[in-house]
């Protein structure tokens, strides 16, 4: 039983060691999640109503602000987050596979 555990324990090493180093094998799988996370949360970016009265050169100078920020500002920090959040969600999809298999080794005994 010891032997069985210290082997799960060692793949889940080897797994999420793996997870945060990106081997070449999951590299295209993790950049397509992280891609599509990101573009998900820039586009839903919010929208602002402005009043009537609100002069137009104020809103055309937002709303330019805000196409700057989504476009050149905004994805780079979005997408270490979605990276960084994929990773953890990765991890923790491998530490409940590893405390069934836990939970599984010692039922036997």
């Amino acid at each position: 039983m010891k032997k069985k555990l210290k082997e799960a324990l060692h793949r889940f090493k080897v797994e999420t060691f793996k997870m945060t180093h990106h081997g070449p094998d999951q590299h295209q799988e993790f950049t397509r999640e992280i891609l599509e996370h990101t573009g998900q949360a820039l586009h839903n970016a919010y929208t602002f109503h402005f009043d009537k009265d609100t002069p137009p050169h104020r809103v055309e100078m937002f709303q330019m602000i805000k196409s700057v920020a989504l476009e050149t500002l905004l994805p780079p920090v979005v997408e270490k987050l979605m990276r960084r959040i994929t990773v953890l969600e990765h991890q923790q999809a491998a530490s409940i596979k590893l405390l069934d298999e836990l939970m599984e080794a010692l039922s036997e005994e």
